[in-house]
């Protein structure tokens, strides 16, 4: 053992920073967090030192859990807001997929203005979140915001697309599209142009059609990227809390999502509820991590390991 630190110290004395850093700002507050969410822990029974008043919270065991998953409105309806977030996840990143496969096909082939086109389809990707989301709140405004009046102006219904309805849903989802798409071309850009050329042109030799060449060379050869930037994309998107706060204020139940939820219960309301909040955030990791498992799980099947 001596020798083994003797001959790596340098990496280990590397790595502590890292490991104190992820500790500290990681690791703690996710103990802490699942500890609270066995507690009944809430704005009246923390301790406060201003007031010198000490802690009276109490351990509940599972209560917390068996009160969030029997779908009581009171504490959230969860099953309601983890389908609304899944139908949220999901579609956003289909499309991301799907656009941002579309695109880096185009741009990976040779036309005229190609490095500009790029430039410009990466700058959703380089603004700033906050100014784009509230850009697309203004645009989406029903009676000033340019996509109603373009509606207007060729015969169509002007909806409220941030009010009370599932609009609202369909309007921070093509916020988030517009925000994640760049990432996914950037990143299968780079796996088309690891696939080897000659590969496309023995297919064309051979007869193939575009179709063919897609579905045999592209798609196979973009396994290993399209798996990585799925993953990334859906644990991303689940989490995504700054697109739908600053679209809607966080306000809209039509698209309060868990994490939306879990945000208004620690710090919204008369009575800061830390412990259904600490709840809530135990049961997002848990559910990304049983993805996460499950997604690996069928990437070794096909033969994808990482």
């Amino acid at each position: 053992m001596r020798n083994f630190f003797a001959r790596h110290w340098y990496a280990y004395a590397m790595v502590l920073p890292v490991v104190v850093v992820i500790g500290v700002l990681v690791l703690l507050p996710l103990a802490q967090g699942v500890y609270y969410s066995f507690t009944n822990i809430n704005e009246a029974t923390i301790a406060n030192p201003i007031l010198d008043r000490p802690a009276t919270y109490e351990w509940v065991g599972l209560t917390n859990y068996l009160n969030v998953l029997s779908g009581d409105p009171s504490y959230g309806d969860f099953w309601a807001v983890l389908v609304r977030t899944l139908i949220w996840t999901f579609a956003s990143v289909f499309c991301h997929y799907a656009i941002g496969l579309g695109l880096a096909v185009l741009l990976n082939r040779r036309i005229a203005g190609r490095g500009l086109y790029r430039v410009l389809l990466i700058l959703p990707w380089a603004v700033p979140a906050f100014i784009s989301a509230f850009a697309w709140k203004y645009m989406f405004n029903a009676q000033y915001g340019i996509i109603n009046q373009l509606l207007g102006a060729v015969g169509l219904p002007q909806p409220v697309w941030l009010g009370q309805s599932d609009l609202a849903l369909v309007a921070v989802i093509i916020v988030n599209v517009w925000l994640g798409v760049p990432f996914m071309m950037v990143a299968l850009l780079g796996g088309l142009q690891s696939i080897p050329g000659e590969l496309y042109e023995a297919a064309e030799i051979d007869g193939a059609s575009a179709w063919q060449r897609f579905r045999n060379i592209t798609l196979p050869g973009l396994r290993s990227v399209s798996s990585t930037v799925v993953l990334l994309g859906t644990i991303w998107t689940f989490n995504m809390f700054a697109v739908i706060y600053l679209v809607t204020g966080g306000i809209n139940p039509n698209t309060r999502i868990l994490v939306i939820y879990a945000f208004e219960r620690f710090f919204s309301g008369a009575s800061r509820d830390y412990a259904i909040a600490s709840t809530y955030g135990v049961l997002i990791l848990s559910l990304l991590l049983v993805f996460a498992s499950a997604y690996r799980r069928a990437l070794r099947k096909q033969g994808e390991v990482w």
